[in-house]
């Protein structure tokens, strides 16, 4: 029902528009006050770095003030409401990941609003693949051992994850879904406590961002196993997917920027093609692969088949993982 609700909303989106100007002067005109981004989350995370890279960058290329707005609070809800409370004028954007588009739905019994319906893609700005860690005291040194390893010793291990229904545990659910895994879940409260408890092999297995884990590696305190992206990552081709075992598995974590539905497509159309532009500047790129992440540049039509795909990946495993709340 979702996915058809989203490919509805593109529809709806699009025909909605250019009451009285017509699209092309909007999108000439455009923009003429500061824009804002709103982020979901407290500063520091992905998507608030993702959205402060590309403000800074939007705003010189459009000549005009490109603003972050943390909104934290309920799961993205606060974030989502403010977005539905401010006009669909093309001045206020969602930065966000998948959860709130991806994860949430399925998951909360009363969501109070609606990803599909209530807003619509602008662009795909950028992708995460974690990478599949382990603690340097298991004799693994590759996907496949690991595996055996774990099959061989069932509920022996743990692996910990920034939350009940994040990213990095429906990823792993995901993982023992396809592989018939038994590993112990632990929920910490963001990757700032999983990391640490992985060293110290409080936990044996853990997804994590690559600069994260970096240093670690470097210290022989941790082994990379591989990333969960659907493709070899630009950061690093050395290290293979899961995917290269597990076929179609891919749980990178992504990151886009919503409008409120009734946006002027003209707008949607102007910040999208700039967007896919800062993408390909080097510097652009370089900068953020420092950081871990992948700039894609996306347009609507791809953020949307993208989110369509992260739905039905993360419906696969919370079904398996037997997760709701009210």
């Amino acid at each position: 029902m979702f996915n058809s609700l989203f490919r509805s909303c593109i529809g709806i989106a699009a025909g909605s528009l250019a009451m009285g100007l017509s699209a092309s002067s909007v999108a000439a005109e455009y923009p003429v006050r500061p824009i804002t981004f709103v982020v979901p989350y407290s500063p520091g995370g992905l998507p608030d770095t993702v959205a402060r890279l590309v403000a800074e960058a939007l705003g010189k290329k459009l000549n005009q003030s490109v603003v972050v707005e943390n909104k934290p609070g309920a799961n993205g809800v606060v974030a989502a409401n403010t977005i539905k409370n401010n006009p669909a004028d093309g001045y206020t954007f969602l930065v966000t990941d998948g959860s709130m588009i991806s994860i949430n739905p399925h998951i909360y019994k009363n969501l109070s609003y609606d990803p599909f319906k209530d807003f619509v893609p602008v662009s795909l700005i950028a992708t995460s693949p974690l990478f599949l860690a382990v603690h340097s005291s298991l004799n693994v040194t590759t996907l496949q051992q690991f595996i055996d390893l774990v099959k061989a010793n069932p509920n022996k291990y743990s692996y910990g994850s920034s939350g009940v229904g994040s990213t990095h545990h429906l990823a792993m659910e995901a993982l023992k879904s396809e592989l018939g895994l038994n590993l112990t879940h632990v929920p910490y409260r963001g990757s700032s406590q999983s990391i640490p408890a992985l060293v110290g092999n409080q936990i044996q297995v853990a997804f994590a961002a690559l600069p994260s884990l970096k240093g670690y590696v470097e210290q022989g305190k941790v082994r990379i196993l591989a990333s969960n992206s659907l493709h070899r990552s630009e950061l690093d081709k050395d290290i293979p997917t899961i995917s290269e075992v597990v076929p179609n598995y891919g749980f990178a974590v992504s990151v886009g920027i919503l409008a409120r539905t009734g946006s002027p497509e003209s707008v949607v159309r102007k910040i999208g093609s700039a967007v896919a532009e800062i993408a390909k500047v080097p510097a652009f790129k370089q900068h953020m692969a420092t950081l871990g992440i992948e700039a894609v540049g996306g347009d609507a039509k791809a953020y949307g088949a993208n989110t369509r795909e992260e739905s039905d990946r993360y419906l696969k495993a919370i079904e398996h993982a037997k997760i709701s709340i009210d």
